[in-house]
């Protein structure tokens, strides 16, 4: 049950091998070669690797810990696990509690059931997995959980974490890249960073045990509809019921000490919904500690009483549940490479990494989407959700009219408070200048050439409508100057 104590910090983290356990149990050059491979990307030699192993397996022991598992994502859609014993034999009678430098880095599982894509055959029962160093590892129901990957005997990928780690990788190459045509030599490292939003249902365990087809499929498939769907729109944001919010209390102490960074719990728009969202942490980790979050969503609701369903859309005609993915890419100098700034008319390197995202989800769309799509995931398609069949972006007022300045070829100048130079006012005044009487001369020019052809008539109508369009576009631009002054 959860533990009765105020006392955030400390109980923060308890249950994880982290960077502060690692700084207190292992040697000083031991810890320094696991920065430098967290930095880099150097591999840890069989010494090093031998004396974290043995650093976290006295440190799991002490938190009650009797097994290790290595665990990984394979294309199941859930994680996976395969329990080992830290007994060792010590003589014919006497066993010791043992964790070797290769039982840390390396395991080896049946792979043949797990789907591949079809990259093997299934009757090739060798499958590896190598533990991810950037992931801590942590205690939980006795037993030590070693973050990994997972591949074939010949390196195929079988899991989930190893794109998202190569993508990672390239990602920090090419925006470093960036970064130093601007100029900045301080940035070593960028991140994406993520914080996932988690929508769950949570019914009356009485309740599920009656609906077979929420017992088989987690939705419903048959049955009246609601009495009362989501009309009156009182469910979103408001006070929280006793029994859910003892469930949200005991959550967020269990997932505190697994060092998942649980901020933001609220009742989410239809009813028995609700909605959990961490603080923002680098991809990879937000990644595994989304996995616990689902998983503890489901244990802790058992303790009360209660089912939690993830079902993107379990209930038909009311909202489905949706986790809305808030990124951003940051350098390890704590720059956020997508913030705007206060004048991002003039802001060129965020104007340079928002084309580029733009670009990015543009040509990719189809690859996004099959990211994310499923049969189930589609069903989920209704009002107030987010579908993922529809690949946008919306950069909002502000934004939007910075990128539409640029695509006309005009300037904005943010605010309407911006000033140029010294030596950017003279070509810039010269230029609107000239390209103004290149267009009047021109046009000038054409009427004069081609008005003999035209009656008194016609040319009185053409003077009306080219009288009123300059007028509307006059108010437009007045009206757009109110909107921003205002």
């Amino acid at each position: 049950m959860c533990e009765k104590t105020t006392n955030v910090p400390a109980l923060f983290g308890k249950m994880v091998f982290g960077e502060q356990q690692m700084q207190q149990r292992l040697p000083a050059a031991a810890y320094q070669k696991w920065q430098q491979c967290l930095a880099q990307g150097t591999p840890l030699d069989r010494t090093t690797a031998g004396e974290i192993a043995n650093a976290m397996k006295d440190w799991a022991i002490e938190k009650g810990a009797t097994h290790y598992t290595h665990w990984f994502q394979p294309m199941t859609g859930v994680t996976a696990e395969k329990h080992d014993s830290f007994i060792t034999r010590d003589g014919k009678d006497a066993v010791v509690m043992e964790l070797s430098a290769k039982e840390l880095s390396k395991g080896e599982a049946d792979a043949s059931s797990f789907p591949s894509g079809g990259l093997r055959a299934t009757f090739e029962a060798r499958g590896y997995t190598a533990w991810d160093p950037t992931s801590y590892a942590f205690v939980k129901d006795e037993t030590l959980y070693i973050p990994t990957i997972f591949c074939s005997y010949s390196g195929q990928t079988l899991d989930k974490k190893t794109p998202l780690l190569r993508s990672m990788r390239v990602l920090d190459r090419e925006c470093i890249r960036i970064l130093r045509l601007f100029g900045n030599t301080e940035a070593q490292h960028v991140t994406p960073q993520v914080g996932p939003e988690q929508e769950y249902f949570l019914i009356d365990e009485k309740v599920y045990r009656q609906r077979e087809d929420l017992k088989l499929c987690g939705r419903t498939l048959f049955g009246a509809r609601p009495s009362k769907g989501q009309e009156l729109d009182d469910h979103y944001y408001g006070a929280i019921k006793p029994r859910v919010a003892a469930f949200m209390r005991e959550l967020d102490q269990e997932l505190w000490k697994l060092g998942v960074l649980a901020k933001t719990e609220h009742n989410e728009v239809a009813p028995a919904q609700h909605e959990i969202a961490p603080i923002y942490s680098d991809a990879n980790s937000a990644c595994d500690k989304n996995q616990l979050t689902m998983e503890l969503l489901k244990k802790v609701a058992a303790r009360h009483g209660l089912v939690c369903l993830l079902h993107e859309k379990p209930f038909a005609g009311v909202n489905g549940s949706g986790k809305h993915d808030n990124w951003s890419l940051a350098t390890d100098t704590g720059e956020n490479l997508l913030k705007p700034g206060s004048t991002p008319s003039q802001n060129a390197q965020f104007l340079l990494f928002l084309a580029a995202f733009i670009k990015g989800v543009d040509e990719y769309q189809e690859m996004l989407r099959c990211c994310v799509s499923y049969p189930g995931n589609d069903h989920r398609l209704g009002g107030n959700e987010a579908p993922p069949a529809i690949v946008s972006i919306y950069l909002g007022d502000e934004l939007n009219a910075v990128v539409q300045s640029i695509i006309d070829g005009t300037l904005m100048l943010g605010a309407f408070s911006a000033t140029l130079t010294v030596g950017q006012s003279t070509p810039f005044i010269t230029g609107v200048e000239t390209a103004s009487a290149l267009w009047f001369f021109g046009i000038t020019l054409l009427v004069s050439l081609f008005s003999h052809r035209f009656s008194p008539r016609i040319v009185t109508a053409m003077n009306r409508v080219c009288g009123a369009v300059v007028v509307l576009y006059g108010v437009k631009l007045l009206i757009d100057f109110a909107m921003a002054v205002l």
